[in-house]
């Protein structure tokens, strides 16, 4: 398989590894990008193939709470200038409140409901706000999270939507301790909430990788093992919340600082604008390069 630069823009970006490593390990990856990434990973070149997809669509976040239960949704645009608009943000409150009340099952099910005043379909809705502004518009996501009266949801929106995350916290009515987990969440972006929820088959093959990595760093055989579990515990305080320190008093992991409180996390969502779609103008830009060459 060619390995093109767009290919090795993105291992890059994957990895923070040098350009030429990341075409080498393309090259002998017959491109396969995670089979690149192991092979980066396990030769030490790579930083850690750690980074999240990157933000492809425009758009915005919103959380919507109504007593017992909260939704959170991505609703996306074709430029940033549309989330400026007074009809997009109409829109994505309206979407909150529809998705909060009627807790559809799936994006296709919400947009075949009415709407809550009953004039039109949550689909006709966006086509006409689409119709006004002149770009696509689509709500791409939600999430709906249900709480008793002694819990507590916690709603934090960064840079306006960018970013959203709503927690839901047990054992606790503190909303504020809940928006400062969510705070958290925003900041270093966990992937699970407890070290249960990671699949076994990711944990056994971080585990070998560990293990390859630290055999090509020339260690002993008999110490490897003992290395491999140290290094594992690093990787869950990467991806599992309750194993990182607090953003807000590092000398502290999230879980002990919520169990000083009483509390315990029970859930959590992240929603970053557009992770994991493909910007149209990245690939137009990689277009123009190419007849330029030419």
């Amino acid at each position: 398989m060619a390995v093109t630069a767009q290919m090795v823009k993105e291992l890059r970006e994957k990895t923070g590894a040098g350009m030429m490593d990341c075409k080498k390990a393309l090259t002998e990856t017959n491109g396969d990008m995670e089979q690149a990434v192991d092979f980066l990973r396990e030769k030490g070149m790579a930083k850690a193939a750690k980074k999240a997809d990157r933000v492809a669509a425009e758009g915005l976040t919103h959380i919507e709470i109504d007593g017992n239960r909260a939704a959170i949704i991505e609703v996306n645009c074709e430029t940033d200038f549309v989330t400026k608009n007074d009809q997009f943000k109409q829109l994505l409150s309206d979407l909150g409140k529809h998705v909060v009340t009627n807790n559809p099952a799936d994006v296709e099910e919400a947009l075949q409901q009415n709407l809550l005043d009953g004039s039109e379909t949550v689909g006709d809705a966006i086509t006409k706000v689409i119709s006004q502004i002149g770009e696509k518009i689509s709500l791409r996501r939600f999430t709906v999270l249900e709480k008793t009266d002694n819990d507590a949801f916690g709603a934090y929106l960064h840079m306006g939507g960018t970013i959203g995350v709503l927690s839901l916290l047990e054992g606790t009515t503190d909303e504020t301790l809940a928006k400062d987990i969510a705070m958290h969440v925003a900041a270093i972006n966990p992937r699970y909430t407890t070290r249960d929820e990671v699949a076994e088959e990711e944990v056994n093959s971080e585990r070998e990788m560990l293990k390859t990595q630290a055999l090509n760093e020339g260690k002993p055989e008999n110490i490897v093992e003992k290395m491999v579990e140290g290094r594992l515990g690093k990787f869950f305080e990467e991806i599992v919340l309750l194993e990182q320190s607090f953003v807000k008093d590092p000398d502290q992991k999230v879980k002990k600082y919520v169990e000083d409180k009483g509390a315990s996390v029970k859930a959590f969502v992240r929603y970053a604008v557009g992770e994991g779609m493909e910007k149209r103008e990245d690939n137009f830009a990689e277009e123009v390069m190419s007849q330029i060459k030419k």
